[in-house]
Formats: C-alpha cells, sequence, structure tokens
C-alpha cells in the first residue's frame, strides 16, 4: 500500500470532540450530492428531514418517543464500550425485553393495579438483562467473541418475538394478524402531554442518564470498567476480576436494552407487533460513538438520531424518497465519524520505499 498510519505524539482531545460535529457535516455535504442526484432540491430536502418533523409541538413529542429508547441503549452501550466489551446485541436485547413485559402484560388485563405497570417494567428490564447475560456467559466460560455471540442472538431473539406474536401471544380477536391483545391500562406508561404520544419512559432515560454518569464518573466499580477498557492485564494485576466485570457490564447494556423494549410496548404502541423497533439498537451503536461514551454526548446525539428517523418518514411521505433514506444517513455519519477519528489519532506517511523512488524522480528531474 501507498500509505501507511503512524500514531501522533500527542493526541487532540478539542479535536477529538469536534469531530462529531465535523462528520455531521460531511454528512449533511454528501447527502446534499445525494439529493441532487436524486433530483431533488437539496434546501427543500433538508428541510423536510431536519427542520419540519420538529415545527410544532406534536413534532417535537414524537421526536421524545423516537429518542427515548435510542438514549436508553446507547447509555448501556456506553457501559460496555467502556470495559472494551463489544456489545452489538442491543437490538437483541430490545425486542426480548418488550417480548418478556409483553407476556406479562397480556395476562394482567383485568389487574387494575398501580403495581402491574411496575412489574411489566422490571419483567422486561430483566428479560434484557438475561439476554445480554447469555452472551457474558460465552464469553467468560468459552472465550467466545461477543461481536459475533451478540450479534447472532440478535436474530434468534427476533425469532422468538416472531414465534410468539404469531403463536401463543397471538390476539385471537385481531382478526389473525400478527399481534398481541392491546394491554390494559394498568399496564401502560401515562403520557406527557394530552396532544401527543411522549410517555414517562423520558424520564427513565433522564434517570438512567445520571445514573451512567455516577457510575462511570463518580463510582469505584465504574473506575474499574475503564481501567479493564484501558489494560486488561492491569487491571487484573491490580486485583480487578475480569469476568465479574464483563458480567457487570453487559448485564446493565442488557438491562437498559430491554428497559427501552418494554417502554416501546407499554408507552407508544400498546401491544406487541413484530415492528417493535425499527432498529433502534443498531441505531445506539452510532450514537454511543457519536457521543464519545459521555452520557451527556449521548442525549445529544440520541436527539441527533431520532431526529433522522422522524425526518425519514417525512421525506418518505412528502418527497417519495425511498425509507432507506434514514440508514443510508445513519451509515455515512458512522464512517465519517471513524475516518475523523482515524486522521486525528493517525498521520498518514508514505510508505519509505515510495518516498525514497519519489525523491530520487525529484533529485533526476532536478539535474
Amino acid at each position: 500500500m501507498l500509505l501507511s498510519l503512524e500514531p501522533r505524539g500527542q493526541q487532540s482531545r478539542t479535536m477529538l470532540w469536534f469531530s462529531p460535529l465535523l462528520a455531521a457535516v460531511l454528512t449533511l455535504c454528501c447527502g446534499s450530492l445525494l439529493f441532487i442526484a436524486l433530483g431533488q432540491d437539496p434546501l427543500i430536502t433538508l428541510h423536510t428531514l431536519l427542520i419540519k418533523p420538529v415545527s410544532d409541538l406534536y413534532g417535537l413529542s414524537e421526536l421524545l418517543v423516537k429518542a427515548t429508547p435510542i438514549l436508553l441503549c446507547a447509555l448501556g452501550l456506553a457501559v460496555a464500550y467502556q470495559a472494551r466489551i463489544w456489545n452489538i446485541g442491543a437490538e437483541g436485547q430490545l425486542l426480548i425485553g418488550a417480548l418478556a413485559g409483553s407476556a406479562l402484560a397480556v395476562n394482567i388485563l383485568d389487574l387494575q393495579s398501580h403495581w402491574a405497570l411496575i412489574m411489566v417494567l422490571i419483567t422486561g428490564t430483566l428479560g434484557g438483562a438475561l439476554w445480554a447475560g447469555l452472551t457474558a456467559w460465552l464469553r467468560t466460560h468459552f472465550n467466545a467473541n461477543e461481536i459475533l455471540t451478540s450479534i447472532m442472538l440478535n436474530y434468534v431473539a427476533l425469532n422468538l418475538l416472531l414465534y410468539f406474536v404469531h403463536g401463543p401471544l397471538k390476539d385471537p380477536a385481531g382478526f389473525n394478524f400478527p399481534e398481541s391483545a392491546m394491554f390494559g391500562d394498568s399496564a401502560r406508561l401515562p403520557l406527557l402531554f394530552e396532544d401527543g404520544r411522549a410517555h414517562i419512559g423520558a424520564y427513565f432515560a433522564l434517570l438512567a442518564l445520571v445514573a451512567v454518569w455516577v457510575l462511570l464518573q463518580r463510582s469505584f466499580i465504574g473506575f474499574q470498567i475503564k481501567v479493564l477498557g484501558l489494560d486488561k492485564r492491569a487491571a487484573v494485576s491490580v486485583g480487578f476480576r475480569e469476568k465479574r466485570l464483563v458480567w457487570l457490564a453487559l448485564s446493565i447494556s442488557g438491562a437498559l436494552a430491554g428497559l427501552a423494549g418494554v417502554c416501546e410496548v407499554t408507552g407508544p404502541i400498546g401491544q406487541l407487533v413484530p415492528q417493535v423497533s425499527p432498529g433502534y439498537g443498531y441505531a445506539a451503536i452510532t450514537v454511543a460513538f457519536l457521543g464519545r461514551l459521555n452520557p451527556i454526548g449521548i442525549l445529544f446525539s440520541s436527539l441527533l438520531m431520532a431526529l433522522l428517523y422522524l425526518g425519514g418518514e417525512s421525506a418518505q411521505m412528502d418527497l417519495n424518497l425511498p425509507q432507506a433514506i434514514t440508514q443510508l444517513f445513519q451509515g455515512m455519519m458512522l464512517f465519517f465519524l471513524l475516518a475523523c477519528d482515524v486522521l486525528i489519532l493517525y498521520r498518514p506517511r508514505l510508505k519509505r520505499r515510495w518516498a525514497r523512488r519519489r525523491d530520487a524522480v525529484a533529485t533526476v528531474g532536478a539535474l
């Protein structure tokens, strides 16, 4: 290859925090070129994509609905990623959380109690944690790569959900549609506003943000998690228990993803359906890195990602653009973020043999 990457002697922390903004700008520029190629006015398209969806109170309410599950999943992933535990299974953990909570909710339709909702939320949260526990068990007992196991468990979770929604949990009065019965009022999250679908799950996400920040920045366990991520051998040599930290990080990650899933079915949807998630768990991976694994940064990046989901739906309806435009923007943003990080952390250099050949050609030209 012509180029090689050399680590920079001193890394700029300012540029590390500035690179997400640069990645967003580059994404908008490339997106504009794409819209021109599709025969669309880029200014009108960007207005439809980024501004129109939040131009009224209902749009802001929908932004909270979309941002809540993304924020919860991304916060859980940040805990795992700080320990260099690459959990790619937030999508499956979200689906299992939704499935576990729904299995309980459809069986307590007649239970008019404040405890009904609490039990459903706890069940969904534990479901996500236990599903992440499978990845932790495979890593700690068989040294299985968590990237492979967690992403494969996503497909297992999806097929489990499809089985139950077409079988045991299918609504017998649902005209053969693959969906569960509607949950009772006692198993539904209260709304924040009358004119909108935003629910108190947004408060859960903010509480989780504070809890994750305290865990990572102000607790000894958080310190152990960071040390494990920076140097596993150093963590083990000072007495930190690696297996326990792996279980802890993945359990927290799965629990928050499970909470996101159960909040979806008890909130805006109100029942279990196959399309409970349009890919929130995968989008949360981009959000976690875009926010620099910092809870505050993740909050803003989750709002941006939620806006892209809303804008994609708006562009599809108003401009007849394909639904995949949202995933395309997510992919471009992650690509540019990684590219910016590489250039910040590493310096591109010509390989020596090519550099010597270049110098020789220059010398001959001078003679």
